[in-house]
């Protein structure tokens, strides 16, 4: 491999990794906007999931072209497949983003709830963190990183399903705030898959590292670690 692919291919990261990150700047916005019940803020979120949109278009061309014309080695071409990849999930979170923006404004004007805002609040905080960590772990290819990432999801899981309980139980016993509450299961529903993303992500990075293929989620792969989670959380 020459110079020029070195160079292009070190670009290419380059751009997955600030996409990664004006996704994460999205994520924190958009929670801001549903925390503060902030609509002009929210709005401004959904009008810019075309920037996101277009980063992923521009990134699928350039991992396309570099395959194409310069048949990259067996690791080089793992960092591509793993960019043109994970690009996908980096492109779902700016949806989520999006979704969490569309139920500020529906929720303007409803029924709050301090106490399922706070759980949200930590989730987002949770699954950012994930999200930048796994950015540093794509750009040093860093296995440990990976996994810790992972497993970083099992307690966005834990939230998820007790919050998810919270918000039935407050359901069934006050149906006049039952749309504000379909607003909350909706965010925190959409924060879950977010971690779930990204854990996708440091899959990637354990591709890139190895030429493995491996299922890092834990909360998936064992549920049980999500309920012993609950009973701890309970104590």
């Amino acid at each position: 491999m020459g110079v020029m692919f070195d160079s292009e291919l070190k670009k290419l990261k380059s751009r997955f990794v600030e996409m990664g990150l004006d996704t994460n700047e999205q994520l924190y916005q958009a929670t801001k906007a549903f925390l503060d019940h902030d609509p002009v803020l929210a709005k401004k979120v959904i009008n810019g999931d075309l920037a996101i949109n277009d980063e992923e278009i521009s990134l699928e061309k350039r991992a396309l072209k570099l395959i194409a014309l310069q048949q990259p080695l067996a690791n080089d071409f793992r960092t591509i497949i793993s960019i043109l990849k994970a690009s996908n999930d980096v492109e779902r979170l700016g949806d989520y983003a999006v979704h969490i923006g569309r139920a500020t404004v529906q929720l303007k004007g409803n029924h709050h709830s301090p106490e399922i805002e706070q759980a949200i609040e930590e989730m987002s905080a949770i699954v950012r963190e994930m999200l930048e960590k796994v950015l540093d772990a794509y750009v040093y290819t860093d296995e440990k990183a990976a996994y810790e990432v992972a497993n970083k999801d099992l307690k966005v899981d834990i939230i998820y399903v007790r919050e998810q309980k919270r918000l039935l139980e407050k359901m069934m016993a006050n149906g006049e705030s039952i749309p504000s509450y379909e607003q909350y299961v909706s965010v925190i529903r959409t924060l879950e898959r977010a971690g779930d993303h990204i854990v996708n992500l440091a899959e990637w990075v354990i591709y890139i590292a190895s030429g493995k293929l491996v299922e890092l989620n834990p909360g998936k792969t064992d549920p049980e670690l999500v309920e012993k989670g609950l009973k701890k959380s309970n104590e």
